[in-house]
C-alpha cells in the first residue's frame, strides 16, 4: 500500500475509533486520542460533526493545538469559537502561529478585540500581522506569509550557510532564499539546491536567479493560483508597489485557494456560500437559503406569465400541455454546459476580449448542430405518438430556436456579468434558467398560436 494511502487509511480509523469513544460518554480516552491526531485532522472531525458535540471536541483539545486547528476550520466556525475567547485567549492562541494564519483569525474578530489583540503582541509580530492586514483577504498581500529568509548579493554562499546554521529550523516550504538590495528591494532568487552544490566561495550574485517573478502584494488572490500552476512553484515572493519584499506564498496557501474557489463555484450555481457549515442549524440555514429560493419564484412567475398568454391554444390543443416541458428543459442543460464551461475559462484566465468573439461563434454553431439534431428527434417522436405532422414541425422548431438561444445566453452571461462586477457563478444560473423557460415556452407555444389558431 502506498504510503499516504496507508497515512490515510490510518487517519479513518482514528477519527472512526474517536467517534466511537464519543459516542459512549467517556471523555478521557477522547482526550487522548483527540490530540493524538494532526490539527487538520480534529478540524476536519470538528466540521463533521453537529453544533452541540463541537463545543465538547473544542473543551478537549489541547490549548497549544488550538491556533493550528483554528487555523483549518472554515470561517464560520472560526467566528464561531472566536466569539467565546477574551482577548487574552486570543492572543494565547495566535502565539507561534505564522503571520497570515493569525491574519485570518483577526479579521474574524470585530474591531475593537482585533486591536487589543494587537496592542498585546511584541511590537515584532504586530509589525507583521499589520503587514499582512493591510492588504484585502482576497490578494497576494493578505495570502502572503512575512517568515521569510533573506539575502545580499554580495555575500559568499559559505557565508549563506553560516548564517542558516544560526537558525534552529528553515521556515517550511523553504526552496528559495530571497535575494534583497540593501534598499530591501527584491533582485532575485537563491535556490537551496544552488547553496549545497555549488563553491561556496562564490557569491550569492553569481548564481542568484534574476529572472524569477515577483508577485505585486495587490494581485488577485486566483490569479496568483494561476502563476503557482503555470509555473510550478512551491514558494514566490510578494512586492509592493515599490518593489520593496514584503514577505512569501507558498504552495499550500495556493491549494487553500484552489479549494475555496471550487467550492464557490459549485456551490454559488445552488445560491450558497462556499463558507457554508454543512452541520449549521434549521433557523440559521433557512433564511439563507429563503433569498435565492425568492428570486428564483420570481423568474419561475415570469415563466409561468408567458405560458398564461397562451391558455387557449393549450385548452384547445392538450398534446401541447404534454410536450411543453421538453423544450425549455433541453434549453437549460444546453445553456448550462455553456455557461459552465465559459465559467470555469474565465477562472483559469483562459477567456478574454479577444477571443470571446470566437468562443461565442463556436458555441452558436454547436447549438445550431444540437438543435437541428433533436429537433429531428423530438419532432418524429411527437409525430409518432400523436399522429400530427404540423406538432412534429412546431417542436422541432422550438428546439432549434431555444437551444441556439441557449448556447449564445450560456456563453455571453458570464462576460456581461462579469463586466457588471456581478458574480457570474452566483447569477449566471438564474438568469439563464429565465431566459431558455421564456424562449422555450414562447417559441413552442407561439409557433402553436399560429399554425393551429
Amino acid at each position: 500500500m502506498p504510503q499516504a494511502a496507508e497515512q490515510q487509511h490510518q487517519t479513518q480509523s482514528q477519527l472512526e475509533e474517536l467517534n466511537t469513544a464519543l459516542s459512549s460518554g467517556t471523555f478521557v480516552p477522547v482526550r487522548r486520542m483527540l490530540n493524538g491526531l494532526k490539527p487538520a485532522d480534529i478540524a476536519d472531525l470538528i466540521e463533521s460533526s453537529p453544533p452541540k458535540t463541537r463545543s465538547v471536541l473544542w473543551q478537549l483539545v489541547d490549548s497549544e493545538k488550538e491556533g493550528e486547528i483554528l487555523g483549518e476550520l472554515n470561517e464560520e466556525i472560526q467566528s464561531e469559537f472566536l466569539s467565546k475567547l477574551d482577548t487574552d485567549q486570543v492572543v494565547a492562541l495566535t502565539d507561534g502561529l505564522d503571520s497570515d494564519d493569525i491574519a485570518d483569525i483577526l479579521q474574524q474578530l470585530p474591531t475593537v478585540i482585533r486591536n487589543q489583540v494587537l496592542n498585546a503582541m511584541s511590537v515584532q509580530d504586530r509589525h507583521r500581522v499589520k503587514r499582512v492586514l493591510d492588504y484585502d483577504e482576497d490578494t497576494a498581500g493578505g495570502l502572503m506569509d512575512t517568515d521569510t529568509i533573506t539575502v545580499r548579493p554580495r555575500f559568499t554562499l559559505d557565508v549563506v550557510l553560516r548564517y542558516l546554521r544560526r537558525h534552529e529550523e528553515l521556515p517550511a516550504m523553504t526552496d528559495s532564499l530571497f535575494v534583497v538590495n540593501s534598499k530591501d528591494e527584491f533582485v532575485g532568487v537563491l535556490p537551496i539546491s544552488k547553496v549545497l552544490t555549488s563553491d561556496t566561495n562564490i557569491t550569492v550574485r553569481e548564481v542568484m536567479d534574476t529572472s524569477a517573478e515577483a508577485i505585486p502584494a495587490t494581485m488577485p488572490d486566483n490569479e496568483v493560483a494561476s502563476l503557482f500552476e503555470k509555473n510550478d512553484w512551491v514558494s514566490a515572493p510578494v512586492i509592493d508597489h515599490r518593489g520593496k519584499l514584503l514577505g512569501r506564498i507558498t504552495i499550500d496557501d495556493v491549494v487553500d485557494v484552489i479549494i475555496e474557489d471550487a467550492d464557490h463555484s459549485l456551490l454559488s450555481m445552488a445560491g450558497l456560500d462556499e463558507e457554508e457549515d454543512t452541520f449549521a442549524p434549521a433557523l440559521k440555514t433557512a433564511p439563507r437559503r429563503a433569498v435565492w429560493l425568492g428570486v428564483n419564484m420570481f423568474t419561475v412567475f415570469i415563466a409561468a406569465s408567458v405560458i398564461k398568454q397562451f391558455e387557449a391554444t393549450i385548452e384547445q390543443i392538450v398534446a401541447l400541455a404534454i410536450l411543453m416541458p421538453i423544450v425549455p428543459s433541453m434549453g437549460g442543460i444546453a445553456g448550462s454546459q455553456s455557461l459552465t464551461l465559459v465559467i470555469r475559462g474565465m477562472a483559469i484566465g483562459q477567456i478574454g476580449k479577444n477571443n470571446a468573439y470566437w468562443l461565442m461563434m463556436r458555441e452558436l454553431v454547436v447549438g445550431s448542430i444540437n438543435g437541428f439534431l433533436f429537433a429531428i428527434v423530438v419532432g418524429l417522436v411527437a409525430y409518432a405518438v400523436f399522429g400530427d405532422f404540423r406538432l412534429g414541425i412546431i417542436i422541432g422548431a422550438a428546439m432549434v430556436i431555444n437551444l441556439i438561444t441557449a448556447a449564445l445566453s450560456g456563453a455571453l452571461l458570464p462576460i456581461v456579468l462579469k463586466q457588471m462586477n456581478i458574480d457570474p457563478a452566483l447569477a449566471g444560473g438564474v438568469i439563464l434558467t429565465t431566459i431558455t423557460d421564456v424562449v422555450g415556452f414562447f417559441s413552442f407555444l407561439g409557433l402553436a398560436t399560429y399554425f393551429y389558431l
